[in-house]
């Protein structure tokens, strides 16, 4: 019921892009001309193969970028010019990627398997199993690989061999989820990763065991559908606090050791959240583009030009929110107003990864056709 479902719904926003509209039937609002503050010149740009139903991010190591694609393949770009270093073919169907550490290079497939590579390279180290399709980066820390399963699973693997160390399997999980790229973030020994259902949990790195649960979002509504609200972001851990958004439901800050509310404000995002040290910042599943306080979740500023024009994850690039949209047009607002700054066409696919910052003034991002695009703010 569940997978049926998530396809479906899939398929239609597939649909939708390639007959040039919003996932949500309303029409996208049309893109008016603006007195730039900010200009976007591309550096260099470089194919990485087609990224399919899936959302990729490039893995950092060493001042390279590690990219992969639908089709299984997995490269190493040199990040001051774009040229490939090395390329090996993974034969799987990729479907959750790339994590990068300590000289090593993890994605996951959707068949359930974790792949590990040499980053200098590219060989291969070893293989594993976890319990269904890996639809986000496999993360590293203190001699373990993490990962999350596409049922909601999280698996701590042994990072030298592979082995299954612990298996994390939420309760209850609802009958209807998003499917996405939906992640988790490790901090100090301890794993936070928001759920579906809306639920924020905090595990043991070392063993998987649970330190707390809470819930960001609770489900509301009648039908399965209106009571969707999983957690759209890896969480952001700062400051001994975790925060998240939530499609349909909250954003908010927790206690990060014992998971109590600070504060929680309705909010809705499909896409992510994107922070600084006073502002978290996310897009609405309506196209709107949110600025809130970071101490009290305050409204801080509201942009309504880009509605319905199926918005991807946000980034921080200096002084400015740079979010792609379904025509390959990166956008460009303004920190403290949220006005329209600049904006820069790709290669004309949707951009739903978030753009990443790579010195000043300088960022990455990867489009659905799987052009890797490095780009400096001028």
């Amino acid at each position: 019921m569940t997978q049926r479902w998530v396809r479906l719904a899939a398929s239609l926003v597939a649909a939708c892009v390639l007959a040039a509209c919003s996932s949500s039937g309303h029409e996208p609002a049309e893109l008016k001309d603006i007195k730039p503050d900010v200009r976007g010149r591309v550096a260099w740009r470089v194919s990485v193969g087609d990224s399919g139903p899936y959302i990729f991010t490039p893995g950092i190591w060493n001042g390279d970028y590690f990219v992969t694609s639908a089709e299984g393949k997995l490269a190493r770009i040199d990040g001051s010019n774009g040229k490939r270093k090395w390329r090996v073919d993974t034969d799987k169907p990729v479907s959750g990627g790339v994590g990068v550490q300590d000289g090593m290079v993890f994605v996951g497939t959707a068949k359930g398997e974790v792949l590990a590579y040499h980053a200098e390279d590219g060989k291969p180290v070893w293989h594993a199993t976890v319990s269904s399709e890996v639809l986000s980066a496999p993360a590293v820390a203190d001699g373990f690989v993490v990962v999350r399963s596409g049922d909601g699973h999280i698996s701590g693997l042994d990072a030298q061999d592979g082995s299954r160390k612990w298996e994390y399997i939420p309760t209850s999980p609802p009958a209807l989820t998003l499917r996405g790229a939906f992640g988790f973030t490790i901090d100090h020994g301890v794993v936070y990763v928001g759920l579906a259902g809306g639920k924020l949990i905090a595990l043991r790195l070392t063993s998987g065991e649970l330190l707390w649960e809470t819930a960001l979002s609770m489900p509301k509504g009648d039908t399965e559908l209106e009571r969707l609200t999983d957690v759209v972001n890896d969480p952001i851990v700062d400051n001994g606090q975790v925060c998240a958004v939530a499609f349909q439901g909250r954003i908010g800050c927790f206690d990060a050791a014992r998971g109590t509310l600070v504060w929680a404000r309705t909010a809705s995002s499909s896409g992510g959240l994107a922070a600084t040290r006073t502002a978290f910042f996310f897009a609405d599943d309506k196209g709107s583009v949110f600025a809130v306080d970071r101490e009290s979740g305050g409204s801080l500023w509201k942009q309504d030009a880009l509605a319905y024009r199926d918005l991807g994850a946000p980034g921080i690039v200096d002084r400015y929110v740079v979010v792609g949209d379904f025509e390959g047009y990166l956008h460009m607002l303004d920190i403290d107003d949220g006005h329209l700054a600049g904006r820069m066409s790709t290669d004309g696919d949707p951009i739903t990864a978030a753009p990443i910052q790579v010195g000043k003034g300088n960022f990455i991002v990867q489009t659905r056709e799987g052009h890797l695009y490095a780009i400096t703010l001028r």
